[in-house]
């Protein structure tokens, strides 16, 4: 059977989600949000982050990115991230094709730095330019980094310094959360606006938007109707982060995908192979040649992520809530015996 490590949504969900669903599947609830469920799930976050803000439930990360970044610009305001961000990257245009300007800096290991924005600053001075007004980072980034509990408070006092919003994508949030790095307070305390991603950390969808700066939460139920991002069925929406923000599960969650990606690292690094980014979460970036790759990809699946020689390539594995340590430890055992014994 072949095992997936291409990426952390390809299963349906972690079974306590899944028990809680079926729990609850002779039940009938109010629509649109205004059930107990999401009650409850808003409740636990907001204790979560200690912090009075508003909480929505959208279904993808794609979806929250277009919803809350249109919501917060106007026309001619443009949103800075990094070249690897997400929203650059991977989501087919949705931002510049609400007419919102995506303005991409190099950054530092997948994150943007204050002195990065500064120069995006300067260069864009009159109304002849889109304004820069809002930051997006994710958080694990998209490279496996993630930003410590300083990084984001030295974020977020520049861009509140220089009037820009701060706005974290958290699609693999469980990740960051778990290198300790950073905790739930941080995010209420040094962003605008961020996502609790569920879809990559054990939910079978859903992303929960958290709006700290409650100026930006005004009519944020317009857009969501507008963008046909508001549930019907909401209470769907919000019963996976019922589970996932209870006994701590969120954070187990993201702690064992890094101890799996950890494991997976040492071991092929005692193998001799090396890694495109130093990675502290659940994505990992081994460089190996492509008859390696040719060989692993007969029992497991996995990103190319780029070509970087005739000969070497980066894969990307990616740890879910799904990975095991045994399963690791059999991807080591099948790279020692088939990869190995072919060269």
């Amino acid at each position: 059977m072949i095992y997936s490590f291409k990426n952390d949504y390809n299963s349906i969900c972690h079974p306590l989600v899944l028990q809680k669903l079926i729990e609850c599947q002779y039940e009938q609830s109010v629509g649109y949000g205004l059930d107990m469920h999401t009650s409850k799930a808003k409740e636990l976050i907001i204790n979560k982050i200690q912090h009075k803000s508003e909480v929505y439930f959208l279904t993808g990360g794609t979806q929250a990115n277009l919803v809350v970044i249109s919501s917060v610009l106007r026309p001619f305001e443009a949103v800075i991230c990094v070249e690897s961000g997400h929203i650059n990257v991977h989501e087919t245009g949705a931002i510049e094709g609400q007419g919102h300007k995506v303005i991409t800096v190099k950054g530092e290991n997948g994150k943007i730095r204050p002195i990065d924005i500064q120069g995006v600053l300067e260069e864009h001075v009159d109304c002849h330019m889109v304004k820069p007004k809002l930051v997006y980072i994710s958080n694990a980034t998209e490279l496996g980094g993630v930003y410590s509990t300083d990084e984001l408070k030295n974020l977020y006092e520049f861009c509140s310094k220089n009037d820009l919003y701060l706005y974290l994508d958290g699609a693999r949030l469980a990740s960051a959360l778990a290198t300790d790095y950073l905790n739930y307070r941080d995010l209420g305390l040094y962003t605008d606006i961020f996502y609790i991603g569920g879809t990559k950390n054990g939910s079978y969808s859903g992303e929960a938007v958290v709006i700290n700066n409650l100026a930006l939460a005004k009519d944020f139920d317009y857009c969501l109707k507008h963008f046909g991002a508001m549930l019907a069925k909401g209470f769907v929406g919000s019963i996976p982060f019922e589970v996932l923000m209870s006994d701590n599960l969120y954070y187990e969650i993201g702690k064992k995908e890094n101890e799996c990606a950890l494991y997976l690292t040492s071991k092929l690094k005692e193998l001799g192979v090396s890694f495109y980014y130093e990675s502290i979460t659940n994505q990992i970036f081994p460089v190996i040649t492509k008859q390696e790759m040719e060989a692993l990809k007969e029992d497991y699946l996995f990103e190319i992520w780029k070509y970087i020689s005739d000969d070497k390539v980066v894969i990307r594995l990616v740890t879910s809530f799904t990975t095991t340590l045994e399963i690791c430890q059999n991807f080591i055992d099948y790279y020692k015996r088939k990869v190995k014994k072919e060269q």
